[in-house]
């Protein structure tokens, strides 16, 4: 559910780079990644002109949405800074690099990149040993754009 779609099209697709798939007049859309038919739907049959839920309440802590590598997340990061978007977070767990924002809605946004699973971090036992530190922005930004 989103308040203006057209706000929520252009920060999907203009800044995060989704392709508009479909569209049901001015109430609803599909967009994805891919040439996928859609991997989000909007709408704003119960929620036109809305506000979010406030803090504390029930929902979704938030969508992650997964790049196919290091530089795709870079590009997004270049494309988010390039529209004036702020991050609430940016972390290495070992297993992937995250950026954490919001969309226009105040919905909670992950954008990342898994490493290969024989890189991820591991405890003596074989499970996953996660970790949460500090992503290097700069760094990140170092990754050439891609072709």
């Amino acid at each position: 559910k989103v308040a203006d779609i057209e706000r929520s099209l252009a920060f999907y697709c203009g800044v995060l780079g989704f392709e508009l798939t479909q569209r049901y007049g001015a109430e609803a859309a599909f967009f994805s990644a891919g040439g996928y038919h859609h991997h989000f739907g909007i709408n704003t049959w119960e929620s036109k002109g809305g506000k979010p839920p406030p803090r504390g309440a029930t929902g979704l802590f938030h969508t992650a949405i997964l790049y196919p590598t290091r530089a795709t997340l870079a590009d997004a990061l270049r494309r988010l800074i390039a529209a004036g978007a702020s991050l609430d977070g940016a972390s290495d767990h070992g297993t992937h690099e995250a950026l954490y924002l919001r969309d226009p809605d105040d919905n909670g946004l992950e954008l990342a990149w898994d490493r290969p699973p024989e890189a991820w971090p591991r405890n003596p036992d074989g499970s996953l040993a996660m970790i949460t530190v500090r992503l290097d922005l700069e760094d990140l930004l170092k990754e050439e754009p891609p072709a």
